[in-house]
Parts: structure tokens; C-alpha cells; sequence
């Protein structure tokens, strides 16, 4: 009897633990690089993509009508593989990065704004402002680096002690959200260089997020700390309530009025949280990438529809859009 009993519970706690239990089911698939994706951001609304694949160079996709508007090619004269991008927040620009250079292109007119290298570090992520000139990079070198493309300023924010991973910026480019190895976040003033938070962890952090209106942050590290913060006061708002052990973030974005936080995994995994209590409100599994042995995709980035579906882009060259009931 006491068999019977407890194997049940078992295995109910193996399909929690082991992620098998997904919500809402998938409204539309797009295939864009069958061959696979080294990078793919989508816009905040979730019909735009911008993409790169080693065959097809960078491409601008419609998602909604499901047909390209762009074909930017190779990023520089030696063909670098693009590994980061970022769509603006008003999705009127866009910024990929390799390695060592990163460009900026106006997606309204589908052309080029330039193409700038780094010589000091190592390009870890990208965030660009709504005007296509304000660009922060994340860099190896423990630099987080605000560049004003229009009139050239820059500013070293040298606060992290070692690797930065992930950057986020506002809309208006005036405040930036830093994350890196030394188990710190920072959000500051990017005319300043001024800390106005800081946010302590316990692992590398791996993940930032600002919510648009700047009201809220998340800072995620490489166990199961997954923070919201409030920005008015700089203190806890919820933690998310992660089942997975050392749950890494690959990417994470707030809904437009911040009710709602959706994250991507290295792993497949989409979820979508609720960011007063942290509580799971839906989870989904991506479509691997063909022929891998055995099934993975980078969850690339995520977005909430204005109808409030989710959406995910990953390194599969797939775009999923999926309902959250």
C-alpha cells in the first residue's frame, strides 16, 4: 500500500521537476532559417524579427504577413558572425553585434547606419535606445559602454569587477541596467556614469530586464534567483517562483504595462510570469532546431503580443506565437 501510494507522487514530482507539464498550445510556427539562427531579436510587439544565419546574412522578417522586408547581407567585409541584436523599443531601429563590431540600421528605410568596432573587449550583448543613437554594450572586459552615436560621446561604466552579460537601456536612452560575473547589477544614468540601485546576488548574473516606463527591473543569475525590483523604491517587488534548479536565463521582457514578465532558456523553455506575486502563469516548449540530436533551441527572445499572446524567437531560426490560455 505504501507503494501504491507514494509512486504516484513521484512521478507527478518528476514531470514538475522535469518541465513536462506546458500551457496555452501554438497558434503559428515561421520557419526563417532552417539551417539555424547564430542570432534572432524580435520586436516588442512581436511582429518584426531581425536575424542572422550563416547562409542568409542578416534579414529583416515580417512576421504577421510572413514575408521578408530586408536583406542586409554580411555585417562587415569578413562575413564575422552576427551573435547579439536588439530591436528599439518603438521597433524603428536595430543594432547586431559580432564579437569585436556592431551596427545600427534604420529598419523603416531598410538600410545601414553604420558599422563601429571595439578594441578592447570582447561583445557580450547590446541594448539600443529609440533613436538609434544611444547603443550600450556589455563587454569581457568588465566594461558596460554607453556610445552616443550621434555626436560620439562615451562613457566607461566601470563599476563590475569582472564580465558584464547583459545590458538593457530605456527607451529614451537615459538609464541603464548592467549585469555581470561579479554577482552585481547596477542601474545607472547614462549621462552620469551615476549608480542610482544596486542589486546583489549570489551567483553571475546572466539576465537584465527594464520594463519600458521604468517602473520595474529583473535581474536574473545562473541558479534560481530571478528578481523583480521596483524602481520607484529600489526594493523587491516579487521573486519568481522557479521549479527547475539553476534555471538560466537567455533572454526576458516585460509586458507594456509590466503586469507580466515572459523569459526564454537556453533549453526551450517560454514562460510567463506574474511579476506582483511571481507566480508561473503559463510555460511552453520551442520547437528544436531539425536534425539535432538530441532536440535544442536557444530561446533567443520573447515578447508579448498587444493581444497578449507570447512570442519566441530561437537559435532554431524559428518565431512561435502561442496562446496563454
Amino acid at each position: 500500500m505504501l507503494t501504491k501510494r507514494y509512486v504516484p507522487c513521484f512521478i507527478v514530482a518528476l514531470l514538475l521537476l522535469s518541465g513536462c507539464l506546458f500551457s496555452g498550445s501554438e497558434l503559428k510556427r515561421t520557419v526563417l532559417a532552417p539551417e539555424g539562427a547564430t542570432s534572432l531579436s524580435l520586436s516588442r510587439d512581436g511582429r518584426f524579427a531581425i536575424y542572422h544565419s550563416t547562409i542568409q546574412g542578416i534579414v529583416l522578417w515580417d512576421i504577421q504577413q510572413n514575408k521578408k522586408l530586408a536583406d542586409f547581407g554580411s555585417q562587415d567585409p569578413h562575413h564575422n558572425t552576427v551573435l547579439s541584436s536588439k530591436i528599439s523599443d518603438n521597433g524603428r531601429y536595430a543594432i547586431t553585434a559580432t564579437a569585436q563590431n556592431f551596427a545600427v540600421w534604420d529598419l523603416a528605410w531598410g538600410q545601414s547606419e553604420g558599422l563601429w568596432s571595439i578594441s578592447d573587449g570582447i561583445i557580450r550583448d547590446v541594448a539600443l535606445a529609440n533613436n538609434g543613437q544611444h547603443a550600450l554594450l556589455a563587454l569581457s572586459n568588465g566594461k558596460a559602454l554607453y556610445i552616443d552615436l550621434g555626436t560620439g560621446r562615451r562613457l566607461e561604466f566601470l563599476a563590475h569587477r569582472e564580465k558584464v552579460n547583459s545590458v538593457a537601456i530605456s527607451p529614451n536612452g537615459r538609464y541603464a541596467l548592467s549585469g555581470g560575473n561579479d554577482y552585481f547589477a547596477y542601474l545607472w544614468d547614462t549621462q552620469s556614469g551615476q549608480v542610482l540601485y544596486s542589486f546583489e546576488h549570489d551567483s553571475r548574473i546572466s539576465r537584465v530586464s527594464l520594463q519600458r516606463d521604468g517602473k520595474l527591473a529583473m535581474t536574473a543569475d545562473g541558479g534560481n534567483d530571478i528578481t523583480i525590483w521596483d524602481l520607484t523604491t529600489g526594493e523587491q517587488q516579487a521573486s519568481l517562483a522557479v521549479r527547475l534548479r539553476q534555471q538560466n536565463l537567455s533572454s526576458a521582457r516585460f509586458s507594456d504595462d509590466g503586469n507580466m514578465l515572459v523569459t526564454g532558456t537556453p533549453s526551450r523553455r517560454v514562460e510567463l510570469w506574474d511579476t506582483a506575486t511571481g507566480d508561473n502563469i503559463g510555460r511552453w516548449e520551442a520547437a528544436p532546431q531539425q536534425d539535432t540530436r538530441p532536440p535544442a533551441a536557444v530561446v533567443y527572445d520573447v515578447a508579448i503580443t498587444p493581444e497578449g499572446l507570447v512570442t519566441s524567437g530561437t537559435s532554431a531560426g524559428i518565431v512561435q506565437l502561442w496562446t496563454t490560455e
